[in-house]
């Protein structure tokens, strides 16, 4: 399995935060498939960087992103991962933000996005390291099944 883990953020993007989320999705995922091949990329809250990592991740069978899900102005990941895919995933945003709501009410804020490109999924999580837990949590026991869809190996 490969993994492209794309942390979206302006301030971890120039250097002035360290990426927590990141790394923690990445450490989630080793733990439930070791020999996983993971690779990190950090951009900035720009529609240009974000769709420019998303194409070149397409190699990968997930690329699952973190931040750029909420209400704020340069919050626009889950509007660049919509023009990205091909088709949408409902059920996996529909059951992120169910299990989120569960831990904070904020949940309902978030709008993040899951579809498919090609057998790429792209999958949007939030920024902090709480959510992404909760999130990582809830794709881990969907990831294999899907690879196996894709292969045309059925239920």
């Amino acid at each position: 399995m490969n993994v492209t883990v794309l942390t979206v953020s302006d301030r971890a993007s120039r250097g002035e935060y360290e990426d927590l989320s990141g790394p923690e999705i990445e450490k989630m995922i080793h733990r439930a498939y070791p020999d996983c091949k993971i690779r990190k990329v950090i951009v900035p809250d720009e529609k240009g960087p974000i769709g420019k990592a998303l194409e070149e991740a397409l190699e990968s069978d997930f690329i699952v992103t973190t931040g750029g899900t909420g209400i704020s102005p340069r919050d626009i990941t889950p509007e660049i991962t919509r023009e990205f895919c091909h088709k949408e995933l409902p059920g996996i945003s529909e059951m992120i933000r169910a299990e989120s709501y569960k831990e904070t009410p904020m949940a309902m804020l978030s709008r993040g996005y899951a579809g498919y490109k090609n057998q790429t999924v792209v999958i949007n999580f939030p920024g902090s390291v709480k959510a992404v837990r909760c999130c990582t949590r809830v794709v881990i026991p969907i990831m294999d099944h899907t690879l196996k869809m894709f292969r045309g190996e059925g239920h």
